[in-house]
């Protein structure tokens, strides 16, 4: 889907059952592929030289070779490129590095908390 230059890709969540120490249970969604969808993005509109800033909302170390690269491509360029990594951070937070390769945005937990989508989308 592409609206006013903007490119949706979705991705199917899948739901695993966690049981809680109460004895309750609760769906926990997770997805597989978007770093890869986000890493081929990035990568491509920095080839195509359509983006001076990159801001990934995630610490997943797997796009650490991403941030990496694209730095390379600009300065093959010659140009200036920013990648940052925005994460939460606050108690109850135990990862406090954002990917390594890229500058570090943090964002304290209510902020971040406040965000979340609280839909179930099955």
């Amino acid at each position: 889907m592409s609206r006013a230059g903007v490119v949706v890709v979705t991705r199917p969540l899948r739901y695993t059952l966690e049981i809680l120490e109460d004895g309750n249970s609760r769906s926990i969604p997770s997805e597989k592929g978007i770093d890869v969808r986000i890493a081929i993005d990035v990568l491509s509109l920095t080839y195509q030289k359509a983006l001076d800033v990159a801001l990934i909302f995630s610490q997943d170390q797997d796009l650490a070779e991403l941030a990496t690269e694209i730095r390379g491509l600009a300065r093959r360029q010659k140009r200036w490129l920013k990648i940052a990594s925005a994460f939460p951070v606050g108690p109850g937070t135990d990862n406090t590095r954002g990917i390594n390769g890229a500058d570090w945005i943090r964002i304290d937990r209510a902020t971040y908390d406040s965000c979340l989508d609280p839909n179930e989308y099955r």
